[in-house]
């Protein structure tokens, strides 16, 4: 009865953490979830080169996106969370950010323009990646780091989940065959695009932000801030992205597909589990003790390799499923990736929990600028050792150990431990 008393007393302690946990999952989960749910019939009606040619198009994105968050959101839950009762300083911060993506919003379109008149295949497809780039505005006006901050992630989470429900009825009936691609995609950035301008909306009206653009000579600090955390995300973007680019750039569309649905089976234990670390950061950081990183590290580690476990005895008749008997060259290809879930759940660790609340947000930096290099190293013997798209897969997951390696070696050079 003491040990259930416990229990009981340990969650009432730490409700807002189970609550932010939970609606951070489920956010997460919808979003994987909805992906897979509409993922057979979208293979089937759009055909895997079409399918394929959007997940490039969305892969390409990714790097202008990259751009727009600049890294400001382990710097704005900070300064959100030590803040939670001042309205003045959340409404600064806020209004700092926003204009911030605004400005690298311009640059990226700019930049985007140039690329998509210069690249063949962009150009080629130009309809396709225009109507992709819409998603960019998601980012700008999305400040999902102050609701995390300030562990209101219900509200996110109700939002994206209407927007997602809304959504299936326009696919399943307007979408029947290959033709339909851009349709398809305009559905999909219009289901991303709508609820970020609706929280804009309620962070104006329910939380009483006052967000004005702020002149550039105030944005200097927030730029220094979330400067190494921007060179970090931009290498581990160029690292993930770049799977899908070469995969599409060197072996088809088709293979992009495979790879695709091998990344979407593993989506869904990966954001049921990095979401732990991100939950935690809030409460974790009032009162940070070696003991308590440790003991989180250890269960994320045991965590990790469940999923692997999973992937390899059950991945195979999921793909099946999902994908169909010509899809089922994505299993051998998920059971690798299932790796980066361990390593993203570790390394993630060390990020929130010992680098971010010890101000080295340089070591983010180049931690994630060893694992880009290491996966570009490990891409050349992959490449001899194994064939086809196996090759960058493999490259994929070695980096991640690289990265838990490195942190590790930063750890102890530094006794942050």
């Amino acid at each position: 009865m003491k040990q259930v008393e416990n229990i009981k007393l340990r969650f009432k302690n730490n409700g807002k953490v189970v609550e932010n946990y939970f609606f951070m999952t489920a956010l997460q989960i919808i979003s994987s979830a909805f992906g897979v749910l509409i993922y057979p019939y979208l293979i089937r009606v759009l055909g895997a080169e079409s399918y394929g040619l959007y997940v490039f198009a969305i892969a390409t994105i990714s790097y202008f996106v990259g751009i727009v968050s600049f890294g400001f959101s382990f710097p704005g839950v900070k300064a959100i969370a030590q803040n939670k009762d001042n309205l003045q300083v959340k409404s600064t911060v806020v209004s700092s950010v926003f204009t911030s993506k605004i400005f690298l919003g311009i640059i990226s379109s700019l930049i985007f323009t140039i690329l998509l008149f210069t690249i063949p295949l962009l150009k080629e497809h130009k309809s396709i990646f225009i109507i992709a780039y819409a998603q960019i505005l998601s980012e700008i006006f999305f400040p999902i780091w102050y609701f995390q901050g300030v562990q209101k992630m219900k509200i996110v989470t109700y939002f994206q989940l209407a927007s997602r429900i809304l959504s299936l009825p326009f696919i399943f009936i307007l979408v029947r065959s290959s033709n339909d691609l851009l349709l398809y995609a305009a559905i999909a950035s219009l289901s991303v695009v709508l609820p970020a301008l609706a929280l804009y909306i309620y962070l104006i009206r329910h939380e009483n932000l006052t967000i004005r653009l702020q002149p550039i000579s105030k944005l200097i600090t927030y730029f220094k801030e979330a400067m190494p955390f921007f060179w970090s995300s931009t290498a581990g973007t160029i690292k993930q992205e770049s799977v899908t680019i070469i995969i599409g750039a060197c072996f088809g569309m088709k293979d992009v597909a495979l790879y695709d649905l091998a990344n979407k089976l593993i989506m869904l234990p990966r954001m049921l589990t990095m979401s732990i670390n991100t939950a935690l950061f809030p409460k974790v950081i009032e009162d940070i003790k070696s003991e308590t990183i440790k003991k989180i590290e250890k269960y994320e580690t045991i965590i990790g390799l469940a999923v692997v476990l999973f992937i390899a005895l059950f991945g195979y008749w999921i793909i099946w499923l999902l994908g169909g008997k010509e899809m089922t060259d994505a299993y051998p290809l998920a059971i690798v990736l299932s790796f980066t879930v361990l390593t993203w759940l570790v390394v993630g660790c060390y990020i929130n929990f010992v680098f971010v609340p010890q101000n080295k947000y340089y070591f983010v930096t180049r931690n994630q600028i060893v694992a880009l290099i290491s996966f570009v190293v490990f891409c050349i013997p992959a490449f001899f050792l194994t064939s086809g798209i196996m090759a960058i897969v493999v490259a994929l997951s070695l980096s991640g150990f690289s990265e838990i390696a490195y942190s590790k070696y930063l750890i102890r050079k530094n006794k942050l431990l």
